[in-house]
C-alpha cells in the first residue's frame, strides 16, 4: 500500500479521502476483482451510481475486502428519472438493497435536469433518508451554482459536495471558486480526460519528467492541489498503485499554471451542460 491517502473535511463534518476510485462499467465477477484489488492497493472511497448497476458488485467487493465496513466510503447516485420525492426515497432504499449495505457514506443527485425541475424534490428526499440513518453525507453532481443556490434557499440545507467534469482540458475555475466560496467540496470526475488526448500532452509529459512520474500521476497531483477530489477508474493493479501514488511530490506555481491553462470552453468531453443536459 501507498502513502496514507490524507482527508479532506466537508461542511458537515465528514471527512474524505483525497483521491478516491471510480466504478463506471466494472461489474460481475470482474468488477469485484477489481475493486477488491483497489481497496488492497489502498483506495477508501468508491464511487457508483444506481445507473451504473453495479452497487451490487460494489457491496459484494466490501463484503470480500479485508477492509472494515467502517474504514469505507461508498458513494451513490440518484438517477434522473426518480427525481419525484416518493420515487427518491424509494429508490435510495432499493440502492442500498441492490449492495447489501446498511448505509452509504455518500449519496448524491446524479444530474440537476433543470428540465424536469423535481432536484428540489430530490434534495428533500436525500435530507429525510440523512435523518434517518441512511446516508452519512448528501450532495450533488453537475450542479451549477444556481440550483446549488436553489437548493440551500429551499431547504437551508447545502451540499457537502459536488461532483463534476474537472480535468486539465476544463479546469472549471469559476465553478471551482463558487465551491470555496460556500464550503462545498469539489469531486472531480474523469480528472484524466477519458478519451482525449491530455495524456500524449507535451508540455505534461515535460514536468512528468521532472518528477519521473506518470504524466497521469501529474495530472491527479494537479487535482490534488487544486482541492479538488479525483476518482480515477484503473483496471490493472499496476495503474490502480500509480494512481495512488502521488503524495510524495509536489507541482510548483507556474506548473500548476500551465496545466490549467490547457483549458477550454469547449473542453467538455461529451458536451454534457449541466444547464441543458438531461440523464434519464
Amino acid at each position: 500500500m501507498t502513502e496514507r491517502i490524507p482527508e479532506i473535511e466537508l461542511n458537515d463534518g465528514l471527512k474524505v479521502p483525497a483521491i478516491g476510485f471510480g466504478t463506471y462499467r466494472l461489474k460481475g465477477v470482474g468488477g469485484v476483482k477489481s475493486l477488491t484489488t483497489a481497496i488492497d492497493a489502498g483506495y477508501r472511497l468508491l464511487d457508483s451510481a444506481f445507473n451504473y448497476e453495479n452497487e451490487g458488485t460494489i457491496g459484494e467487493a466490501v463484503r470480500q475486502s479485508s477492509v472494515p465496513r467502517d474504514q469505507l466510503f461508498i458513494t451513490s447516485k440518484l438517477p434522473g428519472r426518480h427525481h419525484a420525492y416518493d420515487k427518491a426515497v424509494e429508490t435510495i432504499q432499493e440502492s442500498l438493497y441492490r449492495a447489501g449495505l446498511d448505509y452509504y457514506d455518500f449519496y448524491l443527485i446524479h444530474w440537476p435536469n433543470p428540465n424536469v425541475n423535481l432536484y428540489v424534490e430530490a434534495w428533500q428526499a436525500m435530507i429525510e433518508a440523512k435523518k434517518q440513518g441512511l446516508i452519512r453525507s448528501i450532495g450533488v453532481c453537475n450542479f451549477l451554482p444556481e440550483h446549488i443556490e436553489r437548493l440551500i434557499k429551499e431547504t437551508g440545507v447545502a451540499p457537502s459536495m459536488n461532483q463534476i467534469e474537472l480535468h486539465p482540458l476544463f479546469n472549471q475555475e469559476e465553478q471551482r471558486r463558487w465551491h470555496k466560496e460556500h464550503g462545498i467540496v469539489t469531486e472531480s470526475w474523469s480528472p484524466l480526460g477519458r478519451g482525449s488526448s491530455i495524456l500524449e500532452n507535451d508540455k505534461l509529459a515535460e514536468i512528468a519528467g521532472r518528477y519521473n512520474k506518470s504524466i497521469s500521476q501529474v495530472i491527479l497531483r494537479w487535482h490534488v492541489q487544486l482541492g479538488a477530489v479525483p476518482i480515477p477508474k484503473a483496471g490493472s493493479v499496476e495503474h490502480q498503485r500509480d494512481n495512488l501514488n502521488v503524495f510524495d511530490f509536489a507541482l510548483t506555481e507556474a506548473e500548476m499554471e500551465t496545466i490549467s491553462g490547457l483549458t477550454s470552453a469547449s473542453g467538455r468531453i461529451a458536451d454534457q451542460d449541466p444547464a441543458t443536459y438531461e440523464e434519464f
